[in-house]
């Protein structure tokens, strides 16, 4: 067993957890709200240490992550539960039920990217966060061995922790699911303003990109999209690559798939502010190539999964006009 990173006791047999803004009390024998840290004792014991329900490889752009080494695989794996509770979760299979995992210690994760000749692992599918001490440990030995760690996560996390794991971590995909803190509070259980705390201290340090999972009748006004593109521009940087994703009926939310016209309307105006905005989860895929903003250049060019050609010079800079678009491609 493992105590866990970050949490105080409120008295003998009661702690509160201090990884994400939940700051869950918990009773002795108890489980918090993620269902990864029990009380057993007055101690907080990490109950997901190590233990993993999926694990495949997959193309980066799949996270999506597409102006990070695009074209590369990746070995991704997941772990069980989630800090919210998201009433139209895509993935609620392995994020809201328990499900069987198999021990992979952080040397034998190591050994199975090597086997692969892989040299990135991210930690994605539910939420990566709660597995904080597992990562922490995952990503030193990772990191030793030259090998990049993602995050693909809802950024609900406590400052101090965040700072604590920042410094290991390559890249991020970070899903604002929406601007308005109602939204968070009446259909996942969160918090708008810790989400934003960590995009902005992500943006700090590493390759940033942003999901926004459109809902239709619940974050899809014109008022929000303007929002959004405000706060990425303004905030992270209008170079910082928008994912917009179309929702589909999932978990307890049997709302109609978003109609394709929103995600099209969404992204003409999110362009008002950000460079690079790609619609999603969409059949055939659409506005998925990487164009200069400057001169309309094709700089990449996807076909769902499959990327090229990239058109880049050697320094990353667009061939004609020379506009660095930040894309990381080594």
């Amino acid at each position: 067993m493992q105590e866990a990173a970050f949490f105080h006791q409120l008295d003998e047999l009661t702690v509160q957890c201090d990884l994400c803004p939940l700051h869950c009390r918990i009773h002795d024998g108890h489980d918090g709200i993620c269902r990864s840290r029990k009380n057993i004792g007055g101690s907080l014991i990490v109950t997901n240490y190590g233990k993993v329900c999926a694990m495949h490889v997959d193309p980066i752009e799949k996270k999506p992550l597409f102006h990070y080494r695009p074209g590369q695989e990746i070995l991704s794996l997941g772990n069980n539960g989630c800090n919210l509770a998201c009433r139209f979760c895509q993935n609620w299979q392995i994020s809201q039920s328990p499900v069987a995992t198999r021990d992979i210690p952080p040397k034998d994760l190591l050994a199975l990217t090597q086997a692969r000749k892989l040299d990135m692992v991210a930690f994605t599918y539910a939420e990566p966060l709660i597995w904080f001490e597992y990562i922490m440990d995952c990503a030193r030995i990772l990191r030793e061995n030259g090998i990049r760690v993602i995050l693909v996560s809802n950024g609900m996390i406590n400052r101090e922790p965040f700072l604590a794991l920042r410094p290991w971590i390559d890249a991020m995909n970070i899903d604002i699911k929406s601007m308005d803190d109602a939204f968070y509070r009446n259909l996942c259980n969160g918090r708008l303003q810790p989400v934003l705390d960590t995009c902005r201290l992500a943006a700090e340090t590493m390759h940033l990109e942003i999901t926004n999972l459109v809902i239709t009748g619940e974050n899809d006004s014109e008022n929000r999209f303007h929002e959004l593109g405000r706060f990425i521009a303004n905030e992270l940087g209008p170079d910082t690559p928008l994912h917009l994703s179309r929702y589909f009926p999932s978990y307890q939310m049997t709302h109609p798939p978003t109609p394709i016209n929103t995600l099209h309307r969404a992204a003409e105006i999110t362009r008002q502010y950000l460079h690079f905005v790609f619609v999603g989860n969409i059949h055939p895929e659409e506005s998925s190539d990487s164009r200069c903003p400057t001169c309309g250049h094709l700089l990449i060019q996807r076909r769902g999964y499959t990327v090229g050609p990239i058109d880049l010079d050697n320094t990353g800079r667009c061939p004609q006009c020379g506009f660095d678009p930040g894309i990381v491609l080594t």
